[in-house]
Formats: structure tokens, C-alpha cells, sequence
């Protein structure tokens, strides 16, 4: 580890962030001070890769939330945000000290404690779940996560290549949609870039040079187009801001990977800004421009008519500009402005009654309750992150109800993914669809524009065939949870049945099981419900055979009789599913027994296998079995035979063998160094006991055998013989 420098210890002073908390009330800054103290003197003789004191990581982090003015409860959050998961510090602590809503806010941010996963993958999706959850019941739970990972992403090459590519895939992956999705355009764009950079590097140098030399190429050009625009502007009476802006560098690199275009033939590296005072204005100029520059047909978007699904407001244009070169509009308010560039943060940052804010929040608040809608139907993690994978990356249709509202559908959804945004019951019972009044089949892709209205019924039900084209999350999400729980169901009633039947069987003149009897078979199967068990019946988890005979054995526990029967009769492997053990091989004929296993189900052992002794002692465990053998039906058995130790014998055996008709399914041979003796193993095929009887005797006229054993059980490590 390195030793830190005088420089690197002051940047981790509290003075650095002072100078941000000049908006906040002299209490709050106060609390925010305390929280510092309380982070450093608990991190204290903690290091960065870099080798700066660990508190300059959650001072840089409280500095840029600082800069979105978010309140002094997220800046104490964020100062102490890695204070539980790295220290001996508690929970309970930090809320003694700060406060619930401090405390809560930590809690939601700080990662999963260190648990056992079945993979890094269901790890990594937990942790994501968790703290989707928590952002959902506080908003600013993300704000710091984000903010968090900013400030990692910005001083992640001191970490591995490894550990860089993992972190910036995942930062791709959902950190950035995250930010987009929450309006947190400046953010976005830096997480997108910076992810790039990393995951691919020398992909992100080549790119970074081509736009340094378009730069170059471009400059005089570009100088001339805005002053074009602000002339123009002047003109028609609209007082703007233009600014030039530059795409970012990933956004670039996608579009060349999904338009599969030569960076020669993106011309829409660089944009124009134009900031206006309202509305009105923000029209105006675009009537302005579009006489400057003839605009590209279809290239036309309203943003401030219909927001983006994260709030987001502005004109999009693209125009035909000098030589032809295609020039990217946009036109907003400041007040637009300001939120794209902090989303849902404005919310803290700006107090207004401004209704396009509030309408913001609301998007938001419904967005995030979506994320709860969803986990409730999905315990399962990675699942749970599937269906919200769809919803991060909104690049959205706008279609109408009957009713006029325009909703936002991610691209690609259907009439179905439709019928739940509108409201679960409606997914449900969907029949049909009219799309601008014809009736059209309910996997049709949604386009802009679309009107949209859902034809149901009450007697319909989910389709399991929706999965193959639903997108969006909450309609995946609910149609599983739908078909799971029908699939439970009819199961539950098959396996009622089954076990009824099975208990009818057993025993003709048992009474209907009490509730009492059927609470205990529930807790000796483990299972959590009778309904559940019912199920496992049904699915045939549980053999009902199997199942019957506990009961039975419980219900006689309550009136002091036999309630079981003594013997039950079985058809091989057919009938009640069985399991034949591999220890001891019965077949027909065979006196037997069968254990009941609670996983696994009824197992049939010989009466005098070895390894049943131990546990003849609890007859509540066995059945007394009986075969009733259907024709054809072949059953594996073990021979054990001594042969004279002379070239060709094992040929000979086996030639025997199939000279009787009977199949070999394995064989092998054991031969002592200077023993006369060798012996051969066969697993064979046979009907029952009187078909293995003859193969033995003629196998006993064999010249070269000495002594033949059928094989049973196990003994010190080595097959017994009888």
C-alpha cells in the first residue's frame, strides 16, 4: 500500500466541501460537518488503491450530490455510506447519531453483507435487487449510489483490468440506463463514457482520436452554423443561448455498431443547443431554423407535447446544413434544461410549483412503484433483474387509450405489454385489440401514434405463448406469476385426488383425513402448506402411494387402530412410481420391502439386503411390497462367478450368457497375480427370480466355472455374496 502525500491527506479535509454548502441552513451544514468527523475518525488507517485516505472517496461523493443541492440528510448518508459495510460501525449508530431517515438511507445504500450465492451472477443480481428496492421506497438512495459510482468510475484505473472491465460492464449495464432513466442526463452520459473507456479500451482510443480530428476538421464549419443560427434567431425576434454540443463518445460507437457505419458517415457528432425563455419561444425558434435549414423528413420529435417516459422535454430536429451535412437540433426552456441535466434531482435542487416538475415526480414515483410491483411476483433475483433490464433503456413508443392519455411503452412492446400498463386485470383478461379501430392480433409491435384499445373478457386467461413477444417487465412479470400459480393449482387438485384415490386403495374403510393428521404429514414431508404438498403430489414429486401410507399411520396415531394396511402390490417400475435400490438389485420374485423416502419416494430392497438392517428397527418407515410383474419387463441383477484362470474364459461366459437369450449390461474381471482363479462380474437383464435361476444353472455346467454367486448389497467396500 502506498503511503499517502501531503497532498492527498488534505484532499480528504473537510474544507474542500464547505465552500458546496453554502445553500443549506447553518444546522443542516452542521450535521452534514458531524457526519464527516464521525466517516474519517471510522476510516481512519483505511487506504484507496491510490493510496489516498478512504474518506476522500465519500467526501468526493457528498461533493458531487452537493452540487445537485440535494438536502443535508443525503450529504450525511453519503459521508457515511461505506461506515457499516467497512467498519464496526452499526446501523443502530448512525441512527442514535443522525437520525431514522440518516440511518435508512445508509442502510438502502450500503451492499448485501457477505452471503452465500449459487453464483457471482445471483449475487450481483440480489445486490441490485436490494437496492432497486431501497430506491424505490427513497429516491435518494440511487442519487448517492449514483453519485458513488461517479466518483469510482472516475478512479478505477488505479483497480486491475480485470476488476476495471467487470465494474464497467456492470456500470454500463445498469448504472448509466439508471441515470437516464431518472433524468440524469450529465451523469448518463459521463457513466456511458467512462464505462467505455474501460470495458473497451482500445476501441475508445480510436474513436476518441477520429472525433479529436473531426474536431480539428470541423471547427471553422461548426463557428459558422452557429453564428448562422443566433443571426437567424435575432431576426424573428427569439432571445436564445446557442451553444455547440459534441456527442458523447459511446453514443458515437453505438450508433456506428448498430447502424454498422464507418465513423466517416456519422455527421451527427456535433449538435446545437438552443436555450429560450418559455415555451412559446422554444417553437418560434423552431419555425426560425427550419426556414435557415431545410429539416430531414421524419427526423421531427416533440419532446415537450409528450415528455420522454423520465421526464425529459425538448425539440429534436435534424436539418440539412451547409454541404449537407446533417446538423442536430434542440430547443428547450432553462427550466428544461436544468432538468436534463439533473433529472428527479431537480426535485431538491429547485422548490417550485412548476407543473412539468411535479409531473416528473409522478413519473418517477410510478416508475419506481412498477420495481415493487414486479419483486413481489419474482422472489427469484436474476429474474426479477431481467424484467427490469427492459425498462432502463427507455427508448419509448407514445401510443393513446381510447381515452386520449399517452402512455410510454419501451420499443418493441406489444398490444399485450400494452393491456398491463393500462392495469394487471386487464392483462389478464385481454382477448383482442383494436389498434386505430381495426382489430389486430395481440403480438402486434405498438408504433408512435398508435390508438390503443384492449378488448377483454372475464372468462380469459394469461397464455403462456405471451411470453414469446411481451417486453416490458411488468407484463413478463405478471403473466409468470400467473401461470405459476395455475400450474399450483391444478396440481394441488390432481394431487388431492391422487392421494384420495391412494388412501381408498390402501385402506377402503379409512375415514376422510382429519386437519390435525394432515397438519402433521405436513411437517413430516416438509412441506409448508397442505396445498403445497398437494402439489407435490400432483407434480409427481411425491408418490401418492408413499404419501397415503404416512397418513393412514397418522390417522391411526388419533383413534388408537390401524388405520394402515399391511401390504401394498406394485407393478415393477409402473403403478405407484418406485424406485428400485442399486444396492441389492431386487427382481420379481424376490421377497421385498419398501422404505419410504422422503425425498425420493417408496424404495424396494430385498428382505436380506445388508444395508436395510440398521433400519428395520422403525416399521413406520416400511411397507410390506408385493410384485405383480407385467410380461416384458426386464430388471438389472449382479452375478459374481469363480472361473479356472485360462485363456478365452471371459468370451466363453459370456457366449453362455447370450445363448440364452439374455442381454449383458456391464461386466468386468478381478485376476490375482499367481491364483488359479479369476472372477467375472456381470450385470444382466432378466424377467424375474426363475429366469435368473436357469441362466445360473447353466451357467454351472460350464467346465470352467467353479463357484457362482448372486450379488447383494455392500460388505467392507466389496459386493456380498449369497
Amino acid at each position: 500500500m502506498q503511503v499517502p502525500s501531503a497532498e492527498q491527506q488534505a484532499s480528504a479535509d473537510f474544507s474542500i466541501l464547505a465552500p458546496q454548502l453554502a445553500y443549506l441552513a447553518p444546522a443542516d451544514a452542521e450535521l452534514v460537518r458531524d457526519a464527516f468527523y464521525v466517516s474519517r475518525d471510522a476510516h481512519a488507517g483505511q487506504f484507496r488503491k491510490s493510496g489516498e485516505p478512504y474518506i476522500s472517496h465519500p467526501l468526493a461523493v457528498a461533493g458531487i450530490l452537493a452540487t445537485w443541492h440535494l438536502d443535508a440528510q443525503t450529504l450525511s448518508a453519503a459521508l457515511l455510506h461505506d461506515v457499516v459495510e467497512d467498519t464496526s460501525a452499526t446501523v443502530d449508530e448512525i441512527q442514535t447519531k443522525f437520525g431514522k431517515a440518516v440511518a435508512h438511507l445508509v442502510e438502502g445504500v450500503s451492499k448485501l453483507d457477505k452471503l452465500s450465492f449459487a453464483s457471482e451472477e445471483h449475487a450481483q443480481a440480489e445486490n441490485f435487487r436490494k437496492m432497486l428496492l431501497a430506491m424505490a421506497r427513497d429516491v435518494r438512495v440511487i442519487l448517492i449510489k449514483l453519485a458513488d459510482r461517479l466518483h469510482n468510475m472516475r478512479t478505477l484505473g488505479d483497480l486491475s483490468p480485470e476488476k476495471r472491465k467487470r465494474i464497467a460492464a456492470e456500470t454500463l449495464e445498469i448504472y448509466a440506463p439508471i441515470a437516464n432513466r431518472l433524468g440524469l442526463h450529465a451523469v448518463f452520459q459521463e457513466l456511458d463514457d467512462l464505462g467505455f473507456r474501460y470495458l473497451y479500451p482500445t476501441r475508445h482510443k480510436v474513436v476518441m482520436k477520429a472525433v479529436k480530428s473531426a474536431r480539428g476538421n470541423r471547427r471553422e464549419l461548426v463557428g459558422k452554423i452557429r453564428e448562422a443560427i443566433q443571426d437567424k434567431l435575432q431576426q424573428a425576434g427569439v432571445d436564445a443561448t446557442v451553444t455547440g454540443r459534441e456527442k458523447h463518445l459511446y453514443s458515437i460507437y453505438k450508433k456506428m455498431q448498430e447502424k454498422n457505419l464507418a465513423f466517416s458517415e456519422v455527421f451527427d457528432i456535433y449538435g446545437f443547443r438552443v436555450v429560450v425563455k418559455d415555451i412559446p419561444s422554444c417553437y418560434l425558434a423552431l419555425g426560425a431554423l427550419h426556414a435557415l435549414y431545410k429539416p430531414i423528413p421524419g427526423k421531427f420529435k416533440d419532446y415537450i407535447a409528450i415528455p420522454k417516459a423520465n421526464g425529459y422535454q425538448s425539440l429534436h430536429s435534424i436539418l440539412f446544413g451547409p454541404q449537407g451535412t446533417p446538423l442536430e437540433i434542440q430547443i428547450r426552456t432553462q427550466d428544461m434544461h436544468r432538468f436534463a441535466e439533473t433529472g428527479v434531482a431537480s426535485h431538491w435542487m429547485y422548490k417550485s410549483s412548476d407543473t412539468a416538475l411535479s409531473d416528473v415526480q409522478q413519473r418517477t414515483h410510478r416508475w419506481l412503484q412498477s420495481l415493487l410491483d414486479i419483486q413481489a411476483d419474482n422472489k427469484d433475483s436474476p429474474e426479477f433483474l431481467e424484467h427490469i433490464k427492459v425498462d432502463l433503456f427507455p427508448d419509448d413508443v407514445y401510443v393513446f387509450t381510447p381515452k386520449g392519455k399517452i402512455m410510454a411503452l419501451p420499443r418493441g412492446a406489444t398490444a399485450v405489454d400494452f393491456a398491463y400498463a393500462v392495469h394487471t386485470d386487464v392483462g389478464h383478461h385481454c382477448v383482442a385489440v383494436k389498434i386505430n379501430h381495426e382489430l389486430m392480433p395481440l403480438r402486434t409491435e405498438l408504433r408512435n401514434g398508435d390508438h390503443v384499445e384492449i378488448i377483454t373478457t372475464s372468462s380469459a386467461v394469461p397464455n403462456a405463448a405471451w411470453l414469446n413477444f411481451a417486453v416490458t417487465g411488468k407484463a413478463r412479470s405478471h403473466i409468470r406469476q400467473f401461470l405459476r400459480n395455475a400450474k399450483a393449482e391444478e396440481s394441488a387438485q390432481l394431487g388431492q385426488s391422487l392421494l384420495e384415490k391412494a388412501i381408498k386403495a390402501l385402506n377402503p374403510e379409512a375415514p376422510y383425513p382429519s386437519p390435525v393428521a394432515l397438519q402433521k404429514l405436513v411437517r413430516e414431508t416438509n412441506s409448508k402448506s397442505v396445498d403445497e404438498l398437494y402439489a407435490e403430489i400432483g407434480l409427481g414429486r411425491k408418490p401418492a402411494m408413499v404419501v397415503a401410507h404416512q397418513l393412514l399411520h397418522f390417522m391411526g396415531d388419533e383413534t388408537g387402530t390401524s388405520a394402515h394396511p399391511l401390504t401394498v402390490t406394485i407393478r415393477g417400475t409402473e403403478g405407484v412410481p418406485v424406485e428400485l435400490a442399486s444396492c441389492c438389485h431386487p427382481i420379481p420374485g424376490d421377497p421385498i420391502l419398501g422404505f419410504i423416502h422422503k425425498d425420493r419416494g417408496l424404495i424396494i430392497h430385498t428382505h436380506d439386503c445388508p444395508a436395510i438392517q440398521n433400519f428395520r428397527s422403525d416399521p413406520d418407515k416400511w411397507l410390506d411390497v408385493e410384485w405383480q410383474t407385467t410380461p416384458g419387463t426386464l430388471y438389472d441383477v449382479s452375478i459374481k462367478l469363480v472361473v479356472a484362470n485360462q485363456r478365452g474364459v471371459l468370451a466363453h461366459v459370456a457366449t453362455a450368457i447370450s445363448g440364452e437369450g439374455i442381454n449383458i449390461g456391464n461386466v468386468a474381471m478381478e485376476e490375482e497375480d499367481g491364483s488359479p482363479y479369476t472372477m467375472l462380474y456381470f450385470t444382466l437383464k432378466v424377467e424375474d427370480r426363475m429366469h435368473l435361476a436357469r441362466i445360473m444353472r447353466a451357467l454351472r455346467q460350464l467346465p470352467e466355472v467353479v463357484r457362482i454367486f448372486r450379488m447383494k448389497g455392500k460388505k467392507d467396500g466389496r459386493a456380498a455374496s449369497q
